[in-house]
């Protein structure tokens, strides 16, 4: 499969729903990935980017870092009760440091279609294709 240069995309996986996000940079594949996570929920353009939330995690290869990075954006959601519509995230070493811009789950507007209960080992990976862009993919527990 040719890799793109940027965005995201669902992927099937029997019951569960697999995330890939693509970038020219490993912060802008992961940034697409945690789009594409949102996605899974509801349509991130219908929500508002009034409020800020950083958050950082890190891990010792860019594997677990985005399994971390997954999970943390699935804690916020639920312990916060936010959806987020963007992201602008900083990789420096074994550390992920995340702005996300978003707001309150309003039931009737954002309609969300699934709960993510979180990031699975089932095929995470980090990759960097031929073209030097990045590829950054995992499965989600729906």
């Amino acid at each position: 499969m040719p890799a793109l240069r940027g965005g995201w995309e669902h992927f099937p996986h029997e019951a569960d729903m697999g995330v890939r996000g693509h970038g020219d940079t490993l912060p802008d594949a992961f940034a697409a990935v945690a789009e594409a996570t949102i996605a899974v929920v509801t349509d991130p353009a219908g929500i508002d980017p009034a409020e800020r939330v950083e958050f950082a995690c890190s891990a010792s290869d860019p594997d677990l870092l985005l399994y971390d990075f997954l999970n943390a954006i699935v804690y916020e959601m639920a312990v916060g009760g936010r959806l987020f519509s963007r992201f602008r995230v900083q990789i420096e070493g074994e550390t992920l440091r995340t702005e996300a811009w978003g707001e309150p789950v309003d039931g009737r507007r954002h309609q969300p279609a699934v709960e993510i209960k979180g990031a699975t080992f089932t095929q995470l990976a980090v990759r960097q294709a031929a073209d030097g862009s990045w590829i950054a993919q995992c499965v989600l527990d729906i």
